[in-house]
């Protein structure tokens, strides 16, 4: 009975009628998904891209712009408040709804925190500036929790691959505003104004939360402890037990390491190489969106096809050896055709592991208790991101930038041996969840 839960086979797409694809993809529920990815990517590119070049743009050391990667560890704690929005409503915003309250509540924190960083100057505010990035972070991360809770709530179990896979590249797509949109701008004014329009993209999904209607949802208001933040964590433990737990949150903590950490100073990296903030605005960030889309978009097909867990092999080799590709360009000249080049294969597979990989996430929680146990994958997946990459800064002052990527590519084989035991090439996997 437990394998039925999360082991169900999805028959190959030729010779299945029971879904109607081309509803599936028109409709209300996917156009959500977009305004969702976008609302809930931009807060964190604003951390990890446009934070960084701004800083470095004002004479800090890569060291201390590595530590920085620190202010997102609300991400890696969202669990802990996660089952409290759960079960209670916001003050003031309730009449909104459960999910619709704290969507609005967040996103409003995002606008102005996000537009209240640049009211500082690096060189003498650093700290100042860590607190309202973490800030940020928190608002980001408790924004995360909603909207995956909402996401999981609104799809149903056959759509939850395509809709993931469009929430993913919607999610990428919000890195042109502070990876591109923003750094260009920061060559034409002052960083303060480029804070302030960078955080009034929020409104994109404020729109989104008052427009669309509260779902329903199966976790009943109010609660004790125990119903509110013991019994997501017993229902899991029930469904798979403690081993099967123990292995998939060590994936989840392997599986994106080695990627993180290569990407995780990419705008100092260039910045480094000699690129200009608009060359990097213009062809770097495109460079490196538009194959993530396109991966993304390939990997939700290719999931259809042959399943999550053999996608999470293939994607994962791929997302694997375009690591080198940074070494490659770390060892070359400043040639703007060569990082365009380097940077789309690189992305190419961080889209293919990325949807593969939120696939999988999709597929472990139970739709009962989303928000906390989507919020304790994301965070396991977010470690990497927030403590490994705080050590990037002095590893790439220690040893080069060469070897540093080579040390990334070696950091992302561990990931893919776990596959052996959270997703066998054998058991093709599903895109649908457990209940």
């Amino acid at each position: 009975m437990r394998a039925e839960l999360g082991r169900k086979e999805i028959p190959d797409a030729s010779v299945s009628n029971r879904v109607d694809w081309r509803a599936a993809i028109f409709n209300r529920r996917m156009l959500a998904c977009v305004f969702i990815g976008l609302a809930s990517g931009m807060p964190l590119y604003v951390l990890y891209q446009l934070v960084p070049a701004w800083l470095r743009d004002e004479g800090v050391s890569l060291t201390e712009i590595g530590l920085f990667s620190l202010v997102g560890i609300p991400y890696t704690w969202k669990f802990l408040w996660a089952p409290f929005m759960d079960r209670y409503r916001p003050p003031l915003l309730g009449r909104l709804g459960r999910r619709r309250g704290w969507m609005l509540f967040t996103q409003l924190a995002l606008l102005f925190s996000i537009g209240g960083l640049g009211l500082f100057q690096p060189q003498s505010a650093t700290l100042v500036i860590a607190w309202v990035a973490f800030a940020v972070a928190f608002f980001s991360a408790s924004q995360d929790v909603v909207l995956d809770a909402f996401r999981r709530e609104i799809l149903p179990d056959a759509e939850l691959g395509l809709g993931n896979s469009i929430h993913v590249q919607a999610y990428r797509i919000s890195s042109l505003v502070p990876g591109s949109l923003s750094l260009i701008l920061a060559d034409l004014m002052p960083w303060d104004s480029v804070f302030w329009i960078t955080g009034a993209f929020m409104l994109v999904g404020i729109a989104m939360t008052l427009v669309v209607r509260e779902p329903d949802s199966e976790v009943p208001l109010g609660g004790g402890l125990r119903a509110t933040v013991v019994a997501p964590f017993v229902e899991y433990l029930q469904r798979k037990g403690w081993q099967p737990l123990l292995a998939v949150l060590a994936f989840m903590f392997l599986y994106k390491l080695g990627d993180n950490m290569a990407t995780a100073l990419a705008t100092p990296f260039y910045l480094d190489m000699g690129f200009t903030k608009t060359e990097i605005g213009l062809v770097a960030k495109h460079a490196a969106l538009w194959p993530a889309i396109f991966g993304g978009l390939l990997g939700g097909v290719v999931m259809i096809r042959v399943g999550i867990n053999r996608s999470l092999w293939l994607f994962g080799v791929v997302q694997l050896v375009s690591i080198l590709g940074f070494a490659v360009l770390a060892a070359s000249e400043a040639h703007l055709w060569l990082l365009a080049l380097v940077i789309a294969f690189e992305y190419l597979g961080v889209g293919l592991g990325t949807a593969a990989f939120t696939a999988f996430i999709a597929r472990e929680a139970s739709r009962a208790f989303a928000a906390t146990q989507f919020a304790l994958f994301t965070a396991l997946a977010a470690l990497p991101r927030t403590f490994a990459n705080a050590s990037t800064g002095a590893i790439v002052e220690e040893t080069g930038w060469v070897s540093f990527f080579l040390l990334c590519a070696v950091l992302a084989v561990p990931g893919m041996l776990m596959l052996l035991w959270v997703a066998p090439w054998r058991r093709a996997g599903t895109l649908e969840s457990a209940v």
